[in-house]
């Protein structure tokens, strides 16, 4: 139990580091775009966790990143910070948020056809529930439907082929070349949304350069927390946890950016959290073998 409660306790700090991260990152593209935005993110996390694997006296770059599982991993990272960092700019951070709390789920219906995994028909009820969520959420085909919902989607899509492929990735790797990794993948996010958009890359400069800082540190510390809180105990037990990250980030989109989640949304949000609770729990009673 006492591993449990440092796991639990460290990705409850990750949580709340990664909505702390959403929210510098979507003040800074106020002030600047998402493209300068996006390469200034990318460069400042992987100089830092470049700075750790040198202090580690490790390489920076494994070789194990040139193989094709860790190339689906990097395609999917790249789907999910590009089409992540549009919805942050774009779209409210309370609704992004709780579309985003869908990963989990699915990851499940992924692990199902791509990994075989055995699932029981109340797992797939509670899928199905909530994916439900995720429609009350954005609302298609209503007048409250935002187009920009879909950048959330997308990027919850992304980030779940990613876990997904994490879970065939070398387990050599270390955390911080991981994090170059990823970070990496951000910054070319970045130059391919410029290119689209048909501008010249740039950095930001001002109070937009200071806000994307304090998102590459803040993000560092989540993603040092969340490596450490999955390590630390039970998956079963540490991973629920995850969901309190929605409850950091609607504080957040309150007090901050002077968000009004309306009733739909935080009914959709709940009924996401429910589900993705209850799938975790069956999902760990049948690794106890109950």
């Amino acid at each position: 139990m006492s591993a449990n409660k440092t796991g639990a306790g460290f990705m409850i700090l990750a949580m709340g580091a990664f909505a702390l991260e959403d929210s510098f990152f979507k003040a800074a593209t106020q002030l600047t775009s998402v493209s300068s935005a996006l390469i200034a993110f990318g460069l400042m996390g992987l100089v830092i966790f470049a700075s750790l694997s040198l202090r580690a006296g490790e390489a920076v770059w494994h070789p194990a990143c040139l193989k094709r599982t860790m190339l689906i991993r990097s395609a999917f990272e790249l789907m999910g910070r590009l089409f992540f960092g549009l919805a942050l700019a774009h779209a409210p951070l309370s609704s992004t948020s709780a579309i985003l709390q869908a990963a989990p789920i699915v990851v499940t219906l992924g692990a199902i056809f791509i990994f075989g995994e055995a699932v029981g028909w109340r797992r797939w009820i509670a899928m199905a529930l909530g994916f439900l969520g995720v429609l009350v959420v954005i609302r298609p085909g209503f007048e409250s439907f935002q187009i920009t919902s879909l950048y959330a989607l997308l990027a919850t899509i992304g980030f779940a082929g990613r876990d997904l492929a994490t879970r065939a990735s070398p387990p050599a790797m270390s955390t911080a070349q991981l994090g170059s990794l990823g970070f990496a993948v951000l910054t070319v996010a970045g130059l391919l949304l410029s290119a689209l958009e048909g501008t010249v890359p740039s950095l930001p400069t001002g109070q937009s350069l200071l806000l994307t800082a304090g998102a590459a540190i803040v993000g560092v510390l989540a993603y040092a927390s969340l490596t450490r809180a999955m390590r630390a105990g039970d998956v079963g037990f540490v991973a629920p946890y995850r969901y309190t990250r929605l409850v950091f980030a609607l504080l957040i989109a309150f007090t901050v950016f002077g968000e009004r989640p309306d009733p739909l949304t935080l009914l959709g949000a709940t009924i996401i959290v429910l589900a993705g609770l209850y799938s975790f729990s069956r999902a760990r009673s049948a690794g106890s073998g109950q």
